[in-house]
């Protein structure tokens, strides 16, 4: 038997992990690229005009990841990749040096855009490096610098600004951009565009078996998770927990393990694994909605909560390009995107809603059947949705 089980390792193909880590290192930057520190009196504008240019990233980067994906699928996919990793380095170097609101504002627009190219690629990236048994580890690597920007990138980036000033954050971040850009150049595998004969056209993705079922799941999941993480830090002050920083630190290295675990299990039970991961989801609000002003029981449910969560968005990118083939990733990954970004904005404007009608009790109850229902749509969905 032992023999037999070193034979099978030996030949399981290997996990590329310079070129995984290029992409790991492309993710980590752009979520980088989303931190905005104090930066009101700099541009002689007023701070809720400094909240606009949040605003104005999420709306670019929601409004173009479908059409320029779809402009951009002749081209071969690496100067693709590096351009957008380029885009990225002088928005911030723009941000850095202006003085003027509109420029600002302009850059963060273009941002936003490369912000939504670079979503839309990513995952078919990974996908197309690695065999089909490697797909999903391969996904969870990649998606991982997301988590890792938010847990660590996001405070320590914040804590730089703190100390040297926003002016010197953006530069540094728009000098570390050029580092994922020569490293894609490096390792990276070139892959060649789709002739306009061979591309699906985009209602023809839309419409293959399963990728209806992994987009409504998506959104579902977004509204609820955001209705409720949005307002943790106001949720937890009712609760009588005053330090919310550490529930959001607590959430952020939990969502770590959650990636962690996920990389391991998604290639041999990606539907257990998802449906595990949302019954932990569903669990969490609603412990948050019957004893969430316990603070024991609240960092406990939070720490669940994050294991559960840091997981799902590779579950389910992994099944949409299970569904869609790696060919068609792309496009079918810049759908997901935007679905994705309305689940934020949608579940942030609810729970804001919701937060000045009738106060923070009401968030895990508001959240709790919106994540029951993406839970029942993957428990009932066709095995081509969620194999």
């Amino acid at each position: 038997m032992s023999t037999v089980a070193a034979a099978g390792r030996a030949t399981r193909p290997a996990m590329p992990w310079p070129r995984l880590m290029a992409l790991f290192t492309a993710a980590f930057t752009a979520v980088m690229t989303e931190l905005l520190p104090r930066m009101s009196e700099a541009l002689d504008v007023p701070e809720g005009r400094v909240g606009f240019l949040v605003t104005g990233y999420a709306t670019a980067s929601f409004a173009a990841a479908i059409p320029v994906t779809a402009a951009l699928r002749g081209l071969s996919r690496r100067p693709v990749l590096i351009g957008t990793l380029a885009g990225f380095a002088v928005c911030n170097a723009v941000t850095a040096v202006s003085s003027s609101y509109v420029l600002t504002f302009g850059a963060r627009l273009l941002a936003g855009v490369m912000g939504g190219t670079l979503w839309a690629m990513l995952v078919g990236y990974a996908a197309r490096m690695v065999p089909a048994e490697r797909r999903g580890r391969a996904i969870a690597v990649v998606l991982a610098g997301i988590t890792v920007a938010l847990s660590l990138g996001i405070p320590a980036g914040t804590a730089v600004a703190s100390a040297l000033g926003w002016r010197a954050t953006f530069a540094l971040l728009a000098a570390l951009g050029i580092v994922p850009a020569g490293w894609v150049r490096w390792k990276v595998p070139n892959f060649p565009g789709e002739p306009p004969t061979e591309r699906t056209p985009l209602r023809r993705v839309a419409t293959l078996p399963g990728i209806r079922s992994v987009l409504l799941v998506t959104l579902l999941l977004l509204l609820g998770h955001q209705v409720m993480y949005t307002y943790m830090a106001p949720f937890a002050d009712q609760a009588g927990f005053g330090r919310a920083g550490l529930v959001l630190l607590v959430f952020g290295l939990s969502t770590v393990g959650g990636v962690w675990l996920t990389g391991v299990l998604i290639d041999r039970l990606l539907r257990t694994t998802l449906v595990c991961a949302l019954l932990l989801l569903a669990a969490s609000m609603l412990t948050l909605g019957l004893a969430g002003d316990v603070p024991a029981v609240l960092l406990a449910t939070v720490a669940v909560w994050g294991v559960a969560f840091g997981g799902a968005p590779t579950l389910i990118q992994t099944a949409l390009v299970n569904a869609s083939g790696t060919v068609d990733a792309d496009v079918a990954t810049s759908m997901q995107t935007t679905v994705y970004n309305a689940g934020i904005a949608g579940g942030s404007l609810l729970g804001g809603v919701l937060l000045e009608g009738t106060g923070s009790d009401a968030l895990p109850w508001t959240a709790l059947p919106l994540v029951a229902a993406s839970l029942a749509v993957v428990i009932t969905a066709r095995r081509h949705a969620f194999p």
